[in-house]
């Protein structure tokens, strides 16, 4: 009875379980090399049917401008962090630095392990003309945040499943075995799996956050004058370039938007000096 009660509630917990992940198309990165080139124009009707391997191609020739129209065009029907990061790597080969920036952040949004973006990222971020040294963090804060950031929703759902599937099994030898080494071992490495099956949930929670209520920007202007007040008469605070990456404060206004730099600062600037990511 035992037995048939604790399978009754493990297929429950699974599937309870299973309706709380996310999904996101977040395929591998297809990295491009190559430069410069011709201009090709594509009609929408063209653009509809244009696939990422025309885009690749495209780019590979050096015809930045058609792979920008096409990657862009793909994005319309639904976000892939390859396509960003290719978008990234052509707006950065036709000098459009804050564009690079803009799609290589949100590449990285949905694949926030990934090398191959937060390199290129960084490439970029060197092009751009504000260094803003951020607000030193306590040690554990910044280590959680790279942990969360190590993975993307998915892979940490997937980890909160698995881990929970084998904290169900370790349970199972707890209570059913009849041995006392394989009751310790359920126990140990029961306790140990419900800790990571908490963790990857929380994290899975977080990076869901961060792509469902995106608060950060880019500054898309060659520059900005950062205001104290929501109006051109405020008073001048400091003055942004275009690549530079804000924090969101205040969104209820539709004409500005009150910014936060990494090392605090804090202003108005109109609507659309910035891009959220």
């Amino acid at each position: 009875m035992k037995k048939i009660l604790f399978f009754i509630l493990l297929s429950m917990s699974l599937t309870c379980f299973g309706q709380d992940s996310l999904s996101i198309d977040t395929r591998q990165t297809n990295g491009v090399d190559s430069i410069h080139a011709s201009h090709t124009t594509f009609s929408s009707n063209t653009l509809e049917d244009a696939t990422k391997a025309e885009g690749d191609s495209a780019y590979i020739k050096e015809d930045y401008a058609a792979a920008i129209q096409i990657y862009e065009a793909l994005l319309k029907n639904g976000e892939a962090a390859d396509v960003y990061y290719n978008l990234g790597n052509s707006y950065y080969k036709i000098g459009e630095i804050a564009k690079a920036v803009l799609n290589y952040e949100r590449a990285l949004l949905l694949q926030p392990g990934n090398g191959d973006i937060r390199a290129n990222l960084e490439v970029a971020r060197a092009k751009t003309i504000d260094k803003v040294e951020p607000v030193p963090e306590v040690f554990f804060v910044s280590w959680i945040k790279s942990l969360t950031n190590s993975m993307s929703v998915d892979a940490w759902a997937t980890w909160g499943i698995v881990s929970f599937i084998l904290l169900i099994i370790a349970l199972y030898f707890f209570i059913f075995s009849k041995q006392i080494m394989l009751k310790k071992i359920g126990f140990i490495s029961g306790l140990i799996l419900l800790i990571v099956t908490i963790c990857s949930n929380l994290f899975a929670s977080q990076q869901k956050e961060h792509l469902v209520n995106r608060s950060e920007a880019i500054v898309m202007n060659p520059s900005v004058t950062v205001r104290s007040t929501p109006s051109e008469s405020g008073t001048s605070l400091f003055i942004l370039h275009e690549g530079r990456k804000v924090s969101v404060k205040d969104n209820s206004m539709k004409e500005w938007k009150e910014i936060r730099l990494e090392d605090g600062k804090v202003g108005w600037v109109p609507a659309s000096a910035i891009e959220v990511i």
